[in-house]
């Protein structure tokens, strides 16, 4: 069984059925498995909604921390932009799988996924963000928690709305200025 077709399975029947209908023996039908061997993996739905969740969180946070690391350095504008660019990307290329991840924890105990992925994401856009070469801030960390959340806050609304095409990249562009504007205030 590899865990990337079970995981494909999920995100279609998601999108198709939406997590209410979702079920382990159907999506083990999708991928092309045994029940039992779900069941060996994911003991119930919740197992499975967890742990897909918790591998979208995973990537995310790789693709943020990475972001952050090749941007220490430089230009506190330029990293900014740069957050957001990953950020956004990450969100919206397939918005469709982003709200049906959304709604399918809504009604679980998620708090330890999102705990974990903040940490990692705050660690990574801090120490970024303090290796700015054209700002020190004198509170980095409150900086930081007002971009994060201005900056995820956004694209999420973005996404929710189902922003695309212009108006997307608008809103995009529009971000990028607000977060440079602050930065500029926060010295």
């Amino acid at each position: 069984m590899t865990l990337d077709a079970v995981f494909e399975a999920t995100i279609q029947l998601l999108l198709s059925d939406g997590p209410h209908r979702l079920t382990t023996t159907r999506v083990a039908e999708r991928a092309g498995v045994s029940v039992g061997t779900m069941y060996q993996y994911f003991p119930n739905k919740q197992a499975l909604i967890y742990a897909l969740n918790e591998r979208y969180l995973e990537a995310l946070a790789g693709k943020i921390e990475a972001t952050c690391q090749g941007q220490h350095g430089a230009p506190a504008g330029e990293m900014v932009a740069a957050l957001i660019e990953v950020y956004w990307r990450a969100k919206t290329d397939r918005a469709d799988v982003t709200r049906a991840l959304y709604r399918s924890v809504a009604e679980m105990d998620n708090e330890q996924l999102i705990d974990a992925f903040a940490a990692r994401a705050d660690a990574a856009t801090t120490a970024m963000l303090s290796s700015a070469s054209d700002i020190t801030f004198a509170d980095v960390q409150s900086v930081n928690r007002t971009l994060v959340t201005v900056i995820f806050g956004a694209v999420r609304n973005a996404f929710e709305r189902g922003l695309s095409g212009t108006a997307a990249e608008d809103l995009r562009r529009q971000l990028v200025i607000m977060c440079r504007s602050y930065l500029q205030t926060t010295t």
